[in-house]
């Protein structure tokens, strides 16, 4: 599946709920499913700077594809972060680093995070497609 494709069903997946206190279940229940990160990458590297709670982020290459591995202490943010992986991974470093990310906002996260965990947000998306334009420089 496409990058568009994933955002189109997550996108879906929200509509089938009424109210705010549905949706972050949701996204906890997500965050629940996020398999486990390996002790070894939760390291200070891996940590992304810019977010209240602690998130870890590893990312690798699996032939002409990233693979990214998250996690957090906090249980709303790993369900966050477990988004964007399941959008995310499993693509070509071109296509991370240029993705669009419109179903964050088709979803209505801005308007109903904190400032704060917004912030957060944004710095795993910027995090991600960083990944995204290194390993496209490297494999070039």
């Amino acid at each position: 599946m496409s990058i568009n494709e994933i955002q189109d069903e997550l996108i879906e997946d929200f509509a089938l709920f009424d109210d705010w206190e549905s949706k972050y279940e949701y996204i906890i229940d997500m965050g629940k499913q996020l398999p486990p990160l390996s002790e070894q990458y939760k390291t200070e590297e891996n940590i992304i700077k810019g977010c209240q709670s602690r998130v870890w982020l590893h990312a690798e290459t699996d032939g002409d594809v990233v693979k990214f591995a998250a996690d957090s202490d906090a249980i709303i943010v790993k369900g966050l972060v477990s988004m964007l992986v399941k959008v995310l991974s499993g693509h070509k470093p071109e296509e991370i680093a240029s993705a669009d990310l419109y179903f964050m906002e088709r979803i209505g996260l801005h308007q109903h995070l904190a400032q704060t965990r917004s912030n957060g947000l944004a710095s795993m998306v910027k995090q991600m497609k960083m990944y995204g334009l290194a390993y496209q420089s490297i494999n070039s």
